[in-house]
């Protein structure tokens, strides 16, 4: 057995762009039929790493070699060809394409010229069968929530018969008895002989599903670490070299003042099916009201349209005394309500435009984006220098473009963003998926001292420890009803699980 070349084996690998060395000297071991976890800080090279190893990027620097074979990618065929497949933690979909569209994509089945999506349809069924997938063939991408999306992704790769599959962030939004399911999953895989690069910042879940874990910092490895013998604590320490954040309780800073009112809120979808279907809550001044559920149950769609970017079908929707129900999302944000979304790169972000753009986006009607009538460039790159201070997005200046930032750094822009603008009502979707645990950190206490300060949140996050411990109330939608309400101090991540896949009821 150690005559088997390892899987994957990097040596040297360097990486620079202009400005950046984003990758030095990285070495990397991956034997297989194993998980493999990567971890490090956001911004610390994990994802250009990977990139390179798909074919994406060429290494400046160093050497690769699959199953003991020295390769040189020019492009993920290449990659693809030697059985490396990659599921991105911001996904490679076409919208306009159906599920099977986008899985057969660049590797058409054909039968002698024709093509053949009967047999493509019959092995998706096969794989979706056989990995629990669940996937709709005719769904078109675009009508799909974050988590179906995922799975079409991870559907795609093994359409193409990987043997090795780098899976960036693959928890980032499930349950935990989802997480059991796809860790069950993976030891499948590893029995059949694959193997997997696992990247994440669920310290706890690598320990649990990892063979072995190498740890990136500053775009070098400082070390490897053995799951059954390292702490989540030690692992964070290797990282960002602090210790694990924790989310203690605090006093209670509710008041009686309500801020936003939802009264049988409903929002229909094309086929005249209810994605929201008759919710009614509050958001009061100084409270965080958790909003938890599986993806795609309607949490989306909610949070939206109380920004005015979906049509109520019915119901009103009251901000403090007003009622906002036919308010424009401009007339929304320049009243109070700020925004993170749940998908930074589709929904947050302009990423071929620099930072300092990005900074005044749905902000450019306010200071310090205008002067009179003209948007006020030396003010905006200014604010953006701060917040990049305040906020640590690493990144060489305010005219980087978005794309070149790491996701976790996109992310700390826009929470920068949306904190400078002083809102009354903030909506966070996800506010901390995909960012390593400092930021976690600093997001966590900047949410947790706005609330003392007064302000109201809706919190949506999958996450359910985040949900348990930042939230003062807790709701969990299913089907796009509200259908508990739970008190955090009470409940456990597996019984809000219970509640979330309705196996409650």
């Amino acid at each position: 057995m150690n005559d088997v070349p390892p899987a994957v084996e990097l040596r040297g690998i360097t990486k620079r762009f202009p400005g950046v060395v984003a990758n030095s000297d990285i070495n990397l071991v991956v034997r297989r039929s194993e998980v493999h976890a990567i971890v490090g800080e956001n911004g610390a090279g994990k994802s250009t790493l990977m990139k390179t190893l798909y074919g994406m990027h060429r290494p400046d620097e160093g050497t690769i070699a699959v199953n003991g074979k020295h390769v040189h990618f020019k492009s993920p065929a290449d990659a693809i060809a030697a059985g490396i497949g990659m599921v991105h933690q911001h996904f490679m979909l076409a919208d306009n394409f159906t599920v099977l569209e986008n899985i057969v994509l660049g590797s058409e089945p054909r039968t002698g010229l024709a093509l053949d999506f009967v047999g493509a349809r019959r092995k998706l069924a096969e794989i979706s069968t056989s990995y629990g997938l669940d996937l709709e063939p005719d769904a078109l991408v675009e009508d799909l929530g974050v988590g179906d999306r995922q799975r079409v992704e991870i559907a795609k790769v093994l359409y193409r018969g990987a043997t090795t599959l780098i899976l960036d962030e693959p928890t980032a939004v499930l349950v935990p008895q989802e997480v059991d399911e796809l860790f069950g999953n993976l030891a499948e895989l590893k029995s059949e002989g694959l193997t997997v690069i696992f990247i994440s910042h669920k310290l706890d879940e690598v320990r649990r599903v990892a063979d072995s874990i190498t740890v990136i910092r500053r775009g070098t490895t400082v070390g490897t670490a053995d799951p059954n013998s390292v702490t989540a604590r030690q692992l964070a320490e290797m990282m960002v070299g602090s210790e694990l954040p924790t989310l203690e309780t605090r006093d209670s800073t509710v008041t009686d003042e309500v801020v936003l009112g939802v009264e049988d809120l409903t929002v229909l979808l094309p086929t005249g099916r209810p994605v929201v279907d008759s919710v009614s809550f509050q958001v009061r001044r100084g409270e965080v009201v958790g909003i938890a559920g599986v993806e795609g149950n309607g949490q989306s769609e909610l949070v939206e349209t109380i920004m005015g970017l979906h049509e109520l079908a019915a119901g009103t929707l009251r901000f403090g005394a007003e009622d906002m129900t036919g308010w424009s999302t401009r007339q929304r944000r320049e009243s109070g309500v700020g925004f993170i979304p749940e998908d930074r790169q589709r929904q947050g972000m302009l990423l071929d435009a620099p930072l300092w753009e990005n900074r005044i986006l749905g902000n450019q009607t306010r200071p310090p984006a205008v002067k009179g009538i003209f948007i006020d460039r030396s003010a905006a790159r200014k604010d953006c220098a701060r917040i990049m201070q305040e906020y640590d997005v690493r990144a060489p200046g305010c005219d980087t473009l978005a794309v070149a930032l790491s996701g976790g750094n996109q992310q700390k822009l826009i929470v920068g963003r949306e904190m400078s603008g002083n809102p009354k009502l903030l909506i966070a979707a996800h506010p901390t998926r995909g960012v390593d645990v400092g930021a976690q950190a600093a997001i966590w206490e900047l949410l947790k001292d706005a609330r003392s300060a007064g302000l109201a949140i809706i919190l949506v996050s999958a996450d359910l420890d985040e949900l348990i411990g930042l939230s003062d109330t807790l709701y969990v939608m299913l089907r796009g009803r509200l259908v508990a309400q739970l008190d955090p101090a009470d409940v456990t991540p597996e019984q809000l699980g219970i509640h979330m896949t309705g196996a409650a009821a």
